[in-house]
């Protein structure tokens, strides 16, 4: 078992448009107060989803609005060289973890710096305390090398930006247990999306589940909870098999995909894991001021009997359910996103009382 039950409890995915972090980090802590999350506020140029994570990978070279990784240099060698060195010294604990290039810096770590300062007044009632990461596979795809090449492609990058994750990851977990109750990080993954399209015709499955299984083993091997969250349709199969205790999606809008991998899920469930179900839309700013909690718990209880069976009923599912936003709200203007948070931790409150 995972430690940790959630009864339809509320989360978010993390990121939000604001700059006051006081304010938003409030907010998150009144509206979903059993799993808060430190928030991921990319208004800030070092809190952007990727960019947040390079500080201490090898070759990040950054020229006006462009952040890439010179592997062209001999200063990259060295630099690669010093990595795997200190890599194997935290591995074999001949150094320490918050000694290490792993931590988050003053500038990129200053909201999850924050968020620790200000939970340390707001305990009561916690049930696990959530945080993030960019996905590997996400990151791979997604920054370029000099040539404008994914660093998917090169094999001495694959292996260190994986590595690097985990340990940032592992970093994470441990500075989050300081609050006693389970730790969940959830890896972003937006980019599993064009899994198996013509932009990664030579990417295997077992590749990318081998990416996948190296981060969620370090979050695991520190005692942590891993979630891995996608925002679009994708492979699930990849997900249910990569070893993570929670699967978070669209399903306002991608539940009918999610519900073909019907015998993954109930494999999944049987094995105590949990599905946090995205349930308040953030793409479409109409959908968000048209629903309320109510119809988004109605589209939720007409959704999910399509993946209920003799074996496990809608009470066993809602029990090991979390409610969350369908992706972050970055790209929202302040006042809705606040009235996704507040959609959120109102359908979970509609949610709580189904399971009593």
């Amino acid at each position: 078992m995972l430690g940790l039950q959630p009864l339809a409890s509320a989360t978010l995915v993390g990121s939000m448009p604001h700059r006051d972090r006081g304010k938003v980090i409030e907010l998150i802590l009144r509206t979903v107060p059993e799993i808060p999350v430190w928030p991921q506020l990319p208004s800030y140029p070092s809190e952007g989803m990727m960019v947040q994570y390079l500080e201490g990978l090898p070759g990040v070279h950054r020229e006006s609005e462009r952040t890439c990784v010179r592997t062209d240099t001999e200063e990259f060698d060295r630099e690669l060289y010093a990595f795997y060195e200190e890599y194997l010294e935290v591995e074999s604990e001949a150094r320490a973890l918050e000694d290490s290039r792993f931590r988050m810096g003053s500038e990129t770590g200053e909201s999850f710096f924050r968020f620790l300062e200000i939970l340390g007044g707001h305990r009561a009632g916690l049930k696990a305390v959530k945080g993030q990461i960019v996905g590997p596979f996400t990151l791979l795809a997604g920054m370029k090398d000099q040539q404008d090449r994914a660093l998917l492609y090169d094999d001495r990058l694959q292996d260190a930006v994986v590595k690097h994750l985990a340990m940032k990851a592992k970093w994470q977990v441990g500075r989050l247990r300081a609050f006693g109750c389970p730790v969940i990080v959830f890896l972003d993954e937006p980019a599993l999306a064009g899994f198996g399209s013509s932009a990664f015709i030579s990417v295997t499955r077992e590749l990318v589940q081998s990416l996948l299984k190296e981060v969620v083993d370090a979050v695991h091997q520190a005692g942590g909870l891993a979630g891995i969250h996608v925002c679009a349709n994708t492979d699930w199969l990849l997900a249910f098999e990569s070893g993570v205790d929670i699967i978070n999606f669209d399903s306002y809008k991608y539940f009918d995909r999610f519900a073909l991998y019907g015998d993954a899920f109930s494999r999944f469930m049987a094995d105590g894991r949990l599905v946090a179900w995205g349930m308040v839309p953030t793409l479409d700013r109409g959908a968000i001021l048209a629903e309320s909690a109510q119809s988004l718990a109605d589209k939720w209880f007409a959704q999910i009997q399509h993946l209920v069976t003799p074996q496990l009923s809608t009470q066993t599912i809602l029990a090991q359910s979390i409610f969350t936003p369908s992706c972050g709200c970055a790209c929202l203007e302040e006042s809705i996103a606040e009235r996704v948070l507040e959609l959120t931790g109102s359908l979970s409150e509609l949610m709580k009382a189904a399971c009593r």
